[in-house]
């Protein structure tokens, strides 16, 4: 379940185990730094406390309520129906020119497809980069998390977006081509 995938995260945190976190992989990863390096004890998603029916965490990882789609902008309530609530298609990011993800990209702009209902929350981020997960990718508008990173690892990357959409078998992404590299080289090591 949900707390496994946490405590997998933490461990390739503090293992250095190269980690690439996919979408609730990101948001797993996000959770687990701010429980344990942010201490916020109760991080958790509003997606866990919906299905509890009660609030259990902190949020950090909340419910899309609003996003561009085309030319205008889609706002949701928390109480309405989660039809159509998505994001959902390709979007663009920014990406910091010092990160890993900038040097694997071998650019500081991409586009990427998005199918998900849940954020990271931007109001974490100044505690979150004080403690070393840093947000290397941003919607151009610095709103919305699009991908996270651990400071000093030599491998740990998060991604809001699905790669797997645009890798094929004899072309894969360039983070699943990097990610398979930097775990080669990390078994090499043991």
């Amino acid at each position: 379940g949900t707390e496994g995938k946490i405590k997998a995260a933490q461990f390739a945190r503090e293992r250095k185990v190269p980690y690439l976190g996919i979408c609730l992989g990101m948001q797993m990863a996000v959770i687990e730094a701010a429980r344990n390096l942010s201490n916020v004890a109760d991080a958790g998603s509003e997606e866990f406390d919906h299905e509890a029916g009660k609030k259990r965490f902190t949020p950090v990882v909340y419910h899309l309520k609003e996003w561009v789609q085309g030319n205008h902008r889609v706002r949701r309530n928390e109480d309405d129906d989660k039809g159509g609530t998505m994001r959902l298609g390709a979007y663009n990011a920014t990406l910091n020119p010092n990160s890993l993800v900038a040097k694997i990209y071998g650019s500081t702009a991409i586009e990427e497809r998005h199918r998900h209902r849940y954020e990271v929350d931007i109001q974490f981020r100044k505690q979150l980069e004080e403690k070393g997960l840093i947000f290397s990718g941003m919607s151009p508008d610095g709103r919305l998390p699009e991908i996270v990173e651990v400071k000093d690892h030599p491998w740990f990357i998060g991604v809001q977006f699905h790669p797997e959409l645009k890798s094929k078998p004899f072309a894969p992404h360039p983070l699943f081509r990097d990610f398979v590299r930097a775990a080669k080289e990390m078994s090499r090591l043991v």
